[in-house]
């Protein structure tokens, strides 16, 4: 494999994202600090787009498959150059954790590569690429979760077919997330869903959703809370998930504002005013999940306001380890 001239390679940071927000499915999604993935994209001579994995996390390596390479895939079909790219990836975002485990690799790869294309594309145009890769997960062309991890912050998908996305204004709120270690296939929490709701329902979620976005907008956490309401999709998802039901009222008890499935599942989300009533919602999630039994991950952070940014160190491609970069 030889690589460009010049040798361009960039390491980045692609974070994790909260997709549907509870009321919004497949319309909201919202961007976190923590956990990211560490990706290092370099600018090969040839056509081709090779993946390797640098922490032994068994990835496709046909680009086709795999959620980073046919983003790839789909950029160079419209680029009239002989270049390529070969992308290391070291995964901290598990796929089937609900919190944009594919996003990440999707809009990683295709913001890494822009930047060694001296910026040529969009972020709508990025995004559209990116969206390849959610097809690859799911068999779903869906922008909730790609759309924040490239934009940052909180996006509205207006429309998919021409793609139409708002950014919102992200209020400065903590996020903590449990990742109850069971897996939970985004196509399978697909399969199961109604294919029709009645039309109260659909009354009362198009209240929540616009609620939702009102409240970002005017920063009132009140009406946010009040919003934070799911009557179509979280009933049905909720059962594929142990302790769901216990975690959300007790940690509105605790003081959150609201939450609910992320994504998919089975990470499950609450948003809290501060850090302390953040930490203590944290202290309900794994108070409940080691009652049940079940191993999990937890996640304090806040939301992250600028999506994939590049990395102040570079990850070393043979121990996937950042190392600072000097000079």
């Amino acid at each position: 494999m030889q690589a460009s001239p010049h040798g361009k390679s960039i390491t980045v940071h692609a974070p994790g994202t909260v997709a549907n927000l509870v009321c919004g499915f497949d319309v909201l999604g919202m961007c976190l600090n923590e956990p990211h993935d560490i990706m290092h994209v370099t600018l090969l001579d040839e056509r081709k787009v090779v993946i390797e994995s640098l922490d032994g996390y068994p990835l496709p390596s046909d680009p086709q498959q795999n959620t980073a390479g046919a983003p790839l895939i789909e950029m160079l079909h419209e680029l009239d150059r002989q270049i390529g790219f070969h992308v290391q990836i070291k995964k901290q975002i598990k796929p089937g954790s609900g919190i944009g485990s594919s996003a990440a690799s999707a809009a990683g790869a295709v913001v890494a590569a822009n930047h060694l294309l001296n910026n040529v594309f969009t972020n709508t145009e990025m995004v559209r690429f990116a969206m390849a890769g959610e097809k690859v997960a799911s068999g779903v062309k869906h922008a909730d979760n790609v759309a924040p991890c490239i934009y940052g912050g909180i996006t509205l998908i207006r429309s998919i077919f021409p793609l139409d996305i708002i950014a919102i204004p992200a209020p400065d709120l903590y996020v903590t997330v449990v990742h109850p270690q069971i897996e939970v296939r985004t196509a399978d929490a697909r399969q199961i869903l109604r294919k029709e709701v009645l039309l109260k329902d659909a009354i009362k979620q198009w209240g929540n959703i616009a609620g939702l976005v009102a409240g970002f907008m005017k920063g009132d956490l009140e009406l946010i809370g009040r919003s934070l309401e799911d009557v179509i999709i979280e009933p049905v998802r909720s059962i594929l998930i142990p302790g769901f039901n216990d975690v959300k009222t007790r940690c509105r008890q605790a003081g959150a504002l609201g939450g609910g499935i992320s994504g998919s599942g089975p990470s499950i989300f609450m948003l809290s005013r501060d850090k302390q009533t953040a930490d203590n919602v944290e202290g309900v999630m794994q108070e409940i999940y080691t009652a049940i039994g079940i191993d999990f991950h937890t996640y304090v952070t806040t939301i992250n306001k600028q999506g994939v940014t590049v990395a102040l160190k570079e990850l070393n491609p043979i121990h996937g380890e950042e190392q600072q970069i000097t000079g």
